[in-house]
């Protein structure tokens, strides 16, 4: 399973170029030492690949996929992979982006472990800087326990006359419990603080970059939610 994976996002690198160059596809390729998403490893601590794509339908609508492998992630039931898939919307209204998504998590090699979620999100640019405000729901489902809502807030700027981007978040996640064991996969320490920095360069269709990620996690549940170093290198379309 795990050299099927590994072969799949190889025959991708080659496949994505053509194909969003005749599609007007945009698409992403890379490697990270770690999968944390919100504070929380997804793949244990190990390194993963990972590749995206979205598709233009209308203006402002996409339809996005993105799949990382996790070699047997013990956070969601073994599964070798993630699968993200669900429409985006984007609208410009002055200086602010507006963006509203649904998303599917399917998790191959796992069973009974896929979830969906809505979240808006609201951004606005200052000269070379961006602050975005944004919010993630998970309706009550079995698979995670309960409901599950994400709030957070992030800010970048773009150094002046160099190819690096310096970023920053902080987010809370909070919700329901009807299923203790079940919430968390999500939430371990139930509801919780999370927050990051991060550089990155980029150049032409590459990138690379580290950051720092940390939770307010502790106790016995800190395991793969701890404070963490992550990087990250890839190129995109």
């Amino acid at each position: 399973m795990r050299l099927a994976w590994a072969a799949a996002l190889g025959v991708a690198a080659h496949a994505i170029p053509a194909a969003a160059q005749d599609r007007g596809l945009a698409a992403t390729i890379e490697a990270a030492s770690d999968e944390r998403r919100r504070g929380l490893s997804w793949s244990d601590g190990d390194p993963v690949l990972r590749g995206t794509l979205s598709v233009p339908v209308t203006s402002g609508l996409s339809l996005d996929g993105a799949a990382t492998t996790l070699w047997g992630s013990t956070r969601h039931g073994g599964a070798d992979a993630a699968i993200d898939i669900g429409p985006s919307w984007s609208q410009q209204i002055g200086g602010w982006r507006l963006t509203a998504q649904g998303r599917y998590h399917l998790f191959p090699g796992a069973s009974d472990q896929g979830y969906g979620e809505v979240g808006a999100q609201a951004g606005f640019l200052i000269g070379p800087a961006s602050v975005d405000i944004a919010a993630h729901y998970a309706p009550r489902q079995s698979a995670i326990g309960g409901d599950n809502l994400y709030v957070s807030a992030a800010a970048a700027v773009a150094v002046p006359g160099t190819p690096f981007t310096v970023s920053g978040h902080v987010g809370r996640s909070s919700g329901s419990v009807r299923d203790p064991v079940a919430a968390a996969r999500l939430r371990p320490d139930g509801s919780y603080w999370d927050h990051g920095v991060a550089l990155d360069w980029y150049r032409g269709q590459w990138f690379a970059g580290i950051r720092y990620a940390g939770s307010s996690i502790d106790g016995p549940a800190r395991t793969h939610a701890g404070d963490r170093l992550i990087a990250r290198v890839g190129f995109s379309l």
